[in-house]
């Protein structure tokens, strides 16, 4: 991504708080394969997932998927362009929480049609790192 600093992380398009990519989601994506920044919350590891999304992060999806949902590749739809995120409500996934679910809609334009995603979606965390599981 060309200049990440200022360019809008693609989890804030829809937010009235607007960060960076770089100083959003892009910390979790370069930093996974170090375990160097992980996302603290099942919402900032749903957020940062959308992200990967987007950016066709492939690796950065299979990596923060739960091993015992996690599919063996993972083949992302290049037409597919996705137009933004809205949070519609969490429950539990904290700082400290072992478990969380994550309520969300991914608006996004297949060919000439603007549909969305709503989902809500379990996560879990194990060894100080989040991982989404599936949805319910």
């Amino acid at each position: 991504m060309k200049n990440s600093s200022q360019t809008l992380c693609p989890c804030r398009v829809l937010d009235t708080v607007k960060l960076s990519y770089h100083q959003c989601c892009q910390p979790f994506h370069d930093g996974r394969t170090s375990a160097s920044l992980l996302p603290e919350t099942a919402q900032q590891l749903m957020r940062s997932r959308y992200s990967a999304f987007v950016l066709g992060l492939t690796d950065y999806l299979l990596a923060t998927w739960h091993e015992s949902t996690r599919p063996k590749e993972l083949k992302l739809d290049p037409q597919m362009r996705w137009e933004g995120l809205e949070i519609l409500s969490s429950r539990a996934g904290g700082a400290t929480a072992s478990r969380g679910v994550v309520e969300f809609s991914a608006h996004y334009l297949e060919g000439m049609q603007h549909a969305q995603q709503h989902e809500v979606s379990t996560f879990v965390r194990e060894n100080g790192a989040w991982f989404y599981v599936d949805a319910l």
